[in-house]
């Protein structure tokens, strides 16, 4: 330990460097470019994840979605492309099937899948505004978030069907004045007088939306429109121990029972699975950790053999330089301590450079990808993965060392003085 802060030994060290710059760089990359790797794919792994949580902040991680579509094979008596129409009853049915399902929820919607959107008109102010009929529980699905002042629909504005909304902050710009505050304001959505309870700030991942939305109650739009019990479109979120796809799959299969669709028809309901979406996404991030895990181990194992051969050709080199050492009195394991402590050196030197550079090159894609929709955000590598790195190195070099300073403590001080 001693040794490892006498100016002698570091002087050495430099003195041998100095004297192979090229040779001592070249085999430094070795570690760099493991240990870049290493910080660039984790950093990147955990970027990824963090764009993805960002995106769907609002989102339960175990989103699904399910629709009606057309049959594509006869049964019970009916025949091939028979249009079906989801219905509030399913709801009930399902959730009593399913016991994996932890919130459920009908949705209609108008001006969403190409058909005519709602007619919103303020004063001489108007515009065509996609009209979304919804129960209280979505926002247990899919949070909105209101601003201050205003709130969502609850369950006395279904009971009393209230006529009463939620805007966007794009319908609030364009059907309010600037300074107006549009809580308690009125708009007319197809002839009916609406009044505003509420503005929504827009987030992606909570289905179709946009930022000039208007959402009303489900038992509202159902009069409005004169929808009955039809449904536009089912949004479920199961409990986080669930399978998704499994749960998926049950909910073909009890609406198909439920419609009297024959069990093996895939065109007869459509689904969205979001859950399953997340889990790819999570499972490529931890496939990259790995694969960053293992290609950076060993390239610096690779780049750390690469430094014992280097040191095993100083070794050879300095032959006669040891040998005076050794015969002025120098001890085995000073000599060999030596040729450690520059392993080490190296080692730490070109990993130290490789995780500042890698470090740098994750903050700038980061900068380079804010404010674009690209899923990326806060590339980080956890500190305790950084210093396993470190101490990986540590140990290797150490270890990759013994080599040539056994070498060196090996040379006879009588043969190394007759070296030429």
């Amino acid at each position: 330990m001693r040794q490892l802060f006498d100016s002698n030994t570091w002087q050495e060290i430099f003195q041998s460097i100095s004297k192979n710059k090229v040779r001592t760089f070249l085999t430094m990359i070795g570690v760099f470019v493991g240990i870049y790797i290493y910080v660039g794919l984790s950093g990147a792994s955990k970027g990824l994840d963090n764009g993805f949580e960002r995106q769907f902040e609002t989102v339960a991680m175990n989103t699904m979605f399910a629709w009606a579509q057309s049959t594509s094979m006869p049964y019970d008596g009916f025949k091939t492309g028979r249009q079906l129409q989801l219905k509030v009853g399913d709801i009930d049915v399902l959730q009593n099937r399913i016991p994996e399902i932890e919130y459920i929820t009908p949705r209609n919607a108008k001006g969403v899948f190409g058909d005519t959107p709602g007619v919103v008109v303020r004063g001489t102010k108007s515009g065509n505004y996609a009209v979304y009929g919804d129960f209280p529980v979505f926002t247990r699905i899919a949070t909105k978030k209101i601003y201050d002042g205003g709130r969502f629909i609850n369950d006395e504005d279904i009971e009393q069907t209230r006529k009463v909304c939620v805007i966007g902050e794009r319908t609030q710009k364009e059907l309010f004045d600037k300074e107006e505050d549009p809580i308690g304001g009125y708009i007319r959505i197809d002839n009916i007088y609406f009044q505003v309870i509420g503005v929504h700030k827009f987030t992606p991942g909570g289905g179709f939306e946009s930022d000039s939305d208007i959402f009303i109650p489900f038992t509202t739009y159902r009069k409005l429109y004169n929808t009955g019990d039809n449904i536009g479109w089912l949004t479920m979120a199961a409990y986080d121990d669930a399978d998704v796809i499994q749960v998926e799959k049950d909910v073909k299969s009890v609406l198909k029972s439920i419609h009297r669709v024959h069990p093996d028809d895939e065109r007869a309901f459509g689904s969205f699975n979001l859950g399953e979406i997340f889990n790819r996404i999570m499972g490529f991030s931890n496939g990259l950790t790995f694969l960053s895990l293992i290609v950076g181990i060993a390239t610096i194992l690779a780049g750390i053999i690469g430094i014992g051969n280097i040191l095993l050709i100083s070794v050879k080199e300095r032959t006669k330089e040891l040998g005076v050492r050794r015969a002025l009195g120098a001890t085995p394991s000073e000599v060999r301590n030596q040729i450690i402590i520059e392993s080490l050196f190296l080692t730490l030197l070109a990993g130290i450079i490789g995780i500042i550079i890698g470090a740098l090159t994750l903050k700038g894609i980061d900068m380079a990808t804010q404010g674009t929709d690209f899923p990326y955000a806060n590339p980080t590598v956890p500190i305790p993965l950084v210093l396993g790195a470190l101490g990986l190195m540590i140990i290797l070099g150490t270890l990759i060392g013994l080599i040539p300073a056994q070498r060196a403590v090996s040379i006879r001080p009588i043969d190394a003085l007759r070296e030429e």
